[in-house]
């Protein structure tokens, strides 16, 4: 019988905030247990086991960035949104390194197509309309921009830039005005390449 209280939802916001303190990939199903007072058996009432779990704490990861991003990106164009939108990304891996972790986690693509991850495509679509860039361009700045704030984000949390000047909220500022003129200056397709 399941713990009364104990849910789904519940379930995976623990696990959620379990990854926050000790890493997501150190989540497992008895320190969720032993966090909730119950033992393993009970959180098969309402997951599927460990990989279960861990999508689940991926997509709540992905909904909370995807409500934030939307937020802080209302009204906001060109580098104003730019900014907004890696600053979304960074703010929430300092606040939650074990959800931000999850937020990366692999799914299946109906999952993932089913998830918050189309939103944050449509929205860094967004972002880019002031840049006036057509497709294929417009898919490949939408990568660029992942890889840049997904990076930037990772390495700082690892402590990469911290042993040296200047500080990484200076060379964030510099990154975002660097994207700023890649994106207002950005070689079409039909340019030649040498």
């Amino acid at each position: 019988m399941a713990r009364a209280g104990l849910n789904a939802q519940r379930v995976t916001t623990a696990a959620a905030d379990l990854a926050d303190e000790v890493g997501f990939a150190e989540v497992s199903l008895s320190a969720l247990a032993e966090r909730l007072g119950v033992r393993v058996a009970s959180l098969y009432s309402h997951v599927a086991g460990l990989g279960d779990l861990q999508t689940r704490v991926a997509l709540l990861a992905l909904a909370e960035l995807a409500d934030r991003a939307a937020e802080e990106l209302a009204g906001r164009a060109g580098r104003d949104a730019l900014a907004a939108l890696g600053g979304v990304f960074r703010d929430y891996a300092r606040e939650h390194p074990g959800r931000y972790a999850a937020a990366q986690h692999p799914l299946d693509h109906e999952t993932a197509l089913a998830s918050a991850g189309p939103r944050h495509a449509a929205m860094t679509r967004a972002v880019l309309r002031d840049y006036h860039l057509a497709e294929p361009d417009r898919t490949h700045a939408v990568r660029l921009l992942g890889s840049v704030f997904h990076g930037y984000v990772s390495l700082e949390l690892r402590g990469a830039f911290s042993h040296s000047a200047p500080g990484s909220d200076e060379s964030w500022v510099r990154v975002i005005d660097s994207l700023d003129a890649l994106l207002r200056s950005w070689p079409t397709t039909d340019e030649p390449r040498s």
